[in-house]
């Protein structure tokens, strides 16, 4: 993927694994789950729609590493207390994925970053929180420990509204705070729309979307069911068949000759 900041991180991680990935409504807390369908061999990724959107992007590739780590549950030698080494794993691999340390310093160069200017530039272009640029800036050099602690109660929309980019993190957040379906299964649901298999209510079902707006879209694109004309065969061209019953009538009569004798 190189050096580069991720945009669209769930069509990234579909397109290049593979992975099924659904953004759903989910209960207070909860952020990102990971799914393996054991018939099929195939892993689904589903995050919580959030107005948080760089939490959203973390727990995106925080379960993406849970994947490609094939991170099992029965680890017994962890508590409740504690997080478990996977956890953690998971955490430092989003991390790397985010904001990667050859693209960080391809973007400041050898400026100062110790300033929340600095800090808001690099949240802003690779779309973290303000903890994981902190973290990030001082593995690469940038900042102390102290700096970095001195951050953690900064949030990213302080940053957007100080530094010019609130706009932006509004449309991130209409962004992260919306349902969506995964790309392929929604792909095969059109599919089969178009071939009179299924309903457009059924599309709009995986949408999360009123029926009008989904066939409203799919008109426009012109996307519609195939019709098929039943062909009605006539009568006078059906050709004609012969059927001789006297075997049928010989086995009859003998059934009933039978039950005579038995007395039934």
């Amino acid at each position: 993927m190189g050096n580069q900041p991720l945009s669209d991180l769930a069509a990234v991680i579909e397109q290049t694994t593979r992975i099924d990935v659904a953004v759903l409504e989910s209960p207070e807390g909860e952020h990102g789950i990971t799914m393996q369908d054991p018939g099929r061999t195939g892993y689904y990724i589903a995050v919580a729609k959030t107005t948080n959107p760089m939490r959203q992007r973390s727990s995106l590739a925080h379960e993406l590493a849970h994947v490609l780590f094939e991170d099992g549950w029965e680890n017994a030698g962890t508590t409740w207390d504690s997080r478990r080494p996977e956890e953690m794993r998971a955490d430092s691999f989003a991390r790397h994925l985010l904001i990667p340390q050859d693209g960080l310093k391809a973007f400041l160069g050898e400026s100062r970053a110790d300033s929340e200017s600095a800090l808001s530039s690099v949240v802003q272009r690779f779309l973290v929180s303000p903890a994981i640029a902190g973290i990030a800036l001082e593995q690469a050099g940038y900042i102390d420990a102290r700096t970095k602690t001195a951050w953690k109660g900064i949030y990213a929309p302080r940053l957007a509204s100080r530094f010019g980019w609130m706009d932006q993190y509004r449309a991130l957040q209409s962004d992260s705070d919306r349902t969506r379906a995964p790309q392929r299964l929604l792909a095969r649901a059109v599919r089969a729309y178009e071939e009179g298999l299924v309903p457009a209510q059924a599309i709009a079902n995986l949408r999360n979307l009123p029926l009008e707006t989904v066939s409203n879209e799919l008109g426009e694109a012109g996307i519609t069911p195939k019709t098929v004309d039943a062909e009605w065969a006539d009568a006078s061209t059906l050709p004609t068949v012969s059927v001789d019953l006297d075997e049928l009538d010989a086995d009859l009569k003998g059934m009933w000759e039978d039950a005579r004798g038995s007395g039934e």
